[in-house]
């Protein structure tokens, strides 16, 4: 049984691989805490948007090198690249003195992205059961983020904005050991 899932045609393996990607979700504070940090730093609200036009477009335009790359090389090393984005990211953005500072985390989260989004892929479990799997991914992905949105919004409101990017290093450094350790049992390494 594996997430409270006990269907004998729900392989196990099949489930985890679906779900590796919920603790890399679990550390994302949300493309919320980017654009409330522009404002924190002085990006004027009408200017706040283009904060995610930025991310967006590194993101769309990275996307397609970084798919063609995970033909050529294992997926849980581009995770684990798209995770030291993030964590670049967070890093940068926890420091931010200044309007430029969020821009190029924008740029280091939308890297991040096109690193990592397309990575989920439907060919690791038999055809039949590929909705089942993406409905678990999303759903503990959905309750992954609810979370970390929490405990982002607490940190900064307590403790201020560089603690919720300070917290997302830590659990993206978490999720980049639990990847590298997924690896090395996975592969018997």
């Amino acid at each position: 049984m594996y997430l409270g899932i006990n269907d004998p045609d729900i392989g196990q393996t099949d489930v985890r691989e679906k779900t590796k990607g919920v603790r890399h979700d679990a550390h994302e504070d949300g493309q919320a805490f980017l654009l409330i940090r522009a404002q924190n730093v002085g990006l004027a609200v009408a200017f706040i948007p283009s904060v995610l036009i930025v991310m967006n477009i590194v993101y769309a335009f990275s996307a397609y090198p970084f798919g063609a790359l995970s033909d050529r090389v294992a997926q849980p090393r581009l995770l684990g690249l798209g995770i030291i984005f993030l964590i670049a990211a967070n890093v940068v953005l926890a420091g931010a003195q200044n309007v430029l500072a969020v821009y190029f985390g924008a740029v280091l989260w939308g890297l991040h992205m096109g690193a990592t989004e397309g990575l989920l892929s439907a060919d690791s479990c038999p055809e039949d059961l590929r909705g089942t799997a993406f409905g678990i991914f999303n759903l503990s992905s959905g309750i992954a983020l609810l979370l970390a949105s929490v405990v982002a919004a607490w940190l900064w409101s307590t403790l201020g904005p560089s603690s919720t990017f300070i917290a997302g290093t830590v659990f993206a450094g978490l999720s980049l050991a639990g990847t590298a350790a997924w690896v090395r049992i996975s592969h018997g390494a």
